[in-house]
């Protein structure tokens, strides 16, 4: 079997492995940072970190290309930390061990972080080949893009030059992104009252697990089991139709991962009623969601080691209740671009335990507006259930420019290689050109990338061929790009 280093092309794979090695999660960056200065410094590229942690690298022009627009590459260094239960990883220490399966390349029971860090491979390979005819270019690499965009939130409108920004952090060959949606935190918290372990009950754990989970903008159309509302649907029908006391409920571990497991503790007497209620509730469940969450299963089994406390009985079907309710899923179909979800919200993680409830959900829209109006409904009903909300983190979305430059030179570059027009659409998730479009109001941008499926999630992979494509297609652009 063929390894990542045998794969072309291999400047551009040599740099992925590079970074597969650095451990890159999310508010960790340092390792990958401090690597990536160093690899510039090895390269012999100009290559700074900004006053907040962006890193920067320039790269003048090949002779003759002096008086092209330049271009800034951009894609950010961390990714998404998820792995199989059965899996022993730590994101902070651990590199991705990868391997390859047939034309895809996976990692072995984690997210595999070619979102995006295949992006930032091909930028470091545009800096690294001496071959590539190119105009002056700037690299732009943004940090903690996964939880909050934090990098682009914070780039300064002094720090770059350029005039085009290509975005690599798409995952889609043959598609050319020019819109994206704009997007909204909440986080709900509240308290409840703790009653001590009753008399003669016993502990028991339901799990929800194989859930297929996956981008909750790029996936979320596909209207896949979200781990947190399964287990809200078990607990509903266990606490309204047994003795059970709910202990704890903890699922989900990332906003913008659609959940993949959840677990709640409960307390009973009669755990053949509560059995015969998860095995029907269960295999209802499993067949509703048979095609898009084939791997989907639920347990019942004996609890070890559990906390001598339940939530109070009134409080805990409330706080069930309000999971159950809270808008989940696409919302709304865009009207002005067929096929694309326009409003959606991704009920990402749910924590009851320890006398404090906690709920994370993350909303995306092309439409102000109708973000503001769901907003709304989701705080109508965790306020009902006496749990109070903010909202945080809002970001506008990136709207479309017919007549961008560069769209042009994109489109008319491929179809020239590859005998086709690229699709040129919005795509509903968070790209940072929506943040540094309003920063650097002048940019023309545009958003490309290799083929990926089920990114922030551990079935994450990555199409061979595509990444060969991709960089064929890049070197191409960079030597079209039109004069000042």
């Amino acid at each position: 079997m063929s390894t990542i280093h045998d794969l072309q092309p291999a400047i551009v794979w040599n740099n992925f492995y590079q970074l597969t090695q650095q451990p890159r999660p999310s508010k960790h960056e340092e390792k990958v940072r401090a690597f990536l200065l160093q690899w510039g410094k090895d390269h012999g590229v100009e290559t700074f970190a900004d006053e907040t942690g962006n890193v920067i690298m320039r790269i003048p022009a090949t002779p003759g290309y002096e008086n092209r627009k330049t271009v800034i590459l951009q894609g950010h260094m961390d990714m998404v930390p998820q792995k199989n239960n059965d899996v022993e990883h730590d994101f902070v220490k651990d590199p991705i061990e990868t391997w390859i399966d047939g034309e895809w390349i996976k990692a072995k029971g984690t997210t595999l972080g070619a979102d995006d860090g295949l992006g930032v491979a091909m930028a470091m390979a545009v800096a690294e080949d001496k071959s590539v005819k190119h105009g002056p270019i700037e690299v732009l690499i943004t940090y903690d893009e996964e939880t909050g965009m934090t990098g682009a939130n914070l780039l300064k409108p002094h720090t770059l030059k350029g005039d085009i920004l290509i975005n690599l952090d798409s995952e889609t060959e043959g598609e050319l992104y020019v819109g994206c949606a704009g997007g909204l935190d909440t986080e709900a918290y509240g308290r409840y009252e703790q009653k001590p372990r009753p008399k003669g009950y016993t502990a028991y754990s339901i799990k929800v697990k194989g859930c297929q989970g996956g981008h909750s903008g790029m996936d979320i159309i596909l209207c896949r089991a979200n781990a947190n509302r399964v287990e809200a649907r078990l607990l509903y029908n266990i606490l309204k139709k047994t003795d059970a006391k709910l202990v704890w409920f903890e699922g989900g571990n990332m906003r913008n991962a659609i959940p993949r497991e959840a677990e709640a503790v409960i307390y009973t007497k009669d755990d053949l009623k509560v059995a015969r209620i998860v095995k029907k509730i269960g295999k209802e469940i499993i067949t509703e969601f048979d095609q898009s969450d084939p791997n989907l299963s639920i347990i019942m089994e004996p609890a070890q080691n559990v906390r001598k406390k339940y939530v109070e009985e009134e409080t805990a079907l409330k706080y069930v209740q309000a999971v159950l309710a809270c808008p989940d899923g696409v919302e709304r179909m865009s009207q002005t671009m067929p096929g694309i979800v326009e409003t959606s919200n991704n009920l990402a993680i749910v924590k009851i335990k320890d006398g404090k409830i906690s709920i994370i959900t993350l909303m995306r829209s092309f439409v102000d507006s109708a973000k503001v109006a769901l907003s709304q409904k989701v705080a109508s009903v965790l306020n009902l259930a006496g749990i109070s909300t903010r909202f945080t983190g809002a970001y506008s979305g990136w709207a479309p420019n017919g007549d961008s430059e560069i769209m042009k030179v994109m489109q008319k570059t491929y179809k020239d290689m590859f005998g086709k027009d690229p699709e040129v659409m919005a795509i509903h998730a968070g790209l940072e050109c929506g943040i540094i479009g309003g920063i650097y109001p002048n940019l023309d941008m545009i958003s490309m990338g290799p083929t990926l499926k089920s990114p922030h999630s551990p079935d994450e992979r990555a199409y061979i061929p595509s990444v060969q494509k991709v960089w064929d297609f890049l070197k191409a652009v960079l030597a079209a790009i039109p004069e000042k």
